[in-house]
């Protein structure tokens, strides 16, 4: 297959290195912002090509599949920048962690548009940080949309998608399946619930947890509970200390979901908070109890 891959970072170039180790034929070409990341994309066996300027990319027009791994604002921008110059049977996906906003508009932009979003990720950003075998057994979505509305509900004229394109979609599914991901399908606005319980709020919670332990007026404390933080305030403050332009567009492009747990947890936090206050300390085991033997459906490895 000949692949596009516009954004070399970490996903980019994960996804990058993983096709070309298959020996599969496949051509995967790249497109970067920056020139500095186009050439170490190729030295590291990202891709075989990258340019800042689509017009430069062999095969653009021959490209049966392209995958945008940009930042949320930057992927329609990046379909209206390629759009002209593909092939009208080639297909386009994305790796966005945020499907409502995207879909319905990608797919105006483009029949044989399938979302797409990858839950695999490191700390580190970059085209440095891309590594093989970062997707193995990790969950991916992918979202198909048939006959899109707009943001106010109106059905958006677009006769090559008023049926759902299964072809593309199980392409796109092979895809991800074949560096080693997990494919889950379901609607835009199904993914964006289900994300923002163990994604999204997972990184306000994480930041706040920082941003209460800074409160702490003596800095002999402070200090010396920074020196005590093992494996438990590692864990939990991880997603919290990420990459903060990320937890922005989470919250800016999936406010309504968002604005839904957090409340959920504003709640549950509060009820604990009760609990200690008024010294219910069985009722705090209890409630333990209950969250020990909840929490394994999220972390039993089938997710």
């Amino acid at each position: 297959m000949n692949i596009g891959i516009i954004g070399l970072g970490l996903i980019g170039g994960s996804l990058g290195l993983d096709l070309l180790a298959q020996k599969q034929n496949h051509y995967v070409w790249g497109i970067s912002r920056n020139q500095d990341t186009c050439k170490q994309a190729v030295l590291m066996g990202a891709v075989e090509a990258a340019s800042q300027d689509p017009d430069m990319i062999p095969y653009l027009k021959q490209a049966d599949l392209v995958v945008i791994c940009t930042p949320i604002p930057a992927i329609l921008p990046a379909i209206a920048s390629i759009s002209s110059r593909l092939s009208p049977q080639a297909i386009i996906t994305d790796v966005g962690s945020v499907k409502s906003a995207i879909v319905a508009q990608a797919s105006k932009q483009w029949g044989r548009f399938v979302g797409g979003h990858p839950m695999a990720g490191t700390a580190f950003q970059g085209i440095s940080a891309a590594e093989r075998n970062l997707f193995q057994q990790r969950p991916c979505v992918i979202t198909p949309f048939a006959n899109p509305v707009d943001p106010q509900g109106a059905q958006l004229e677009n006769p090559q998608n008023n049926a759902l394109d299964r072809e593309a979609v199980e392409i796109v599914r092979s895809l991800w399946q074949s560096v080693g991901a997990i494919v889950h399908e379901c609607s835009p606005e199904v993914h964006d619930r289900a994300v923002a319980w163990i994604s999204h709020l997972p990184v306000m919670v994480s930041a706040s947890l920082i941003m209460a332990c800074q409160q702490e007026g003596d800095a002999a404390i402070a200090e010396l509970a920074q020196k005590l933080a093992s494996s438990g305030f590692r864990d939990t403050s991880r997603v919290g200390g990420g990459n903060p332009e990320l937890g922005r567009l989470m919250a800016e492009y999936n406010q309504p979901a968002l604005l839904k747990s957090l409340r959920a947890y504003q709640s549950t936090l509060q009820d604990l908070i009760d609990k200690v206050e008024s010294g219910e300390w069985q009722g705090i085991e209890n409630t333990l109890e209950i969250t020990q033997s909840d929490r394994r459906p999220y972390v039993d490895g089938k997710g």
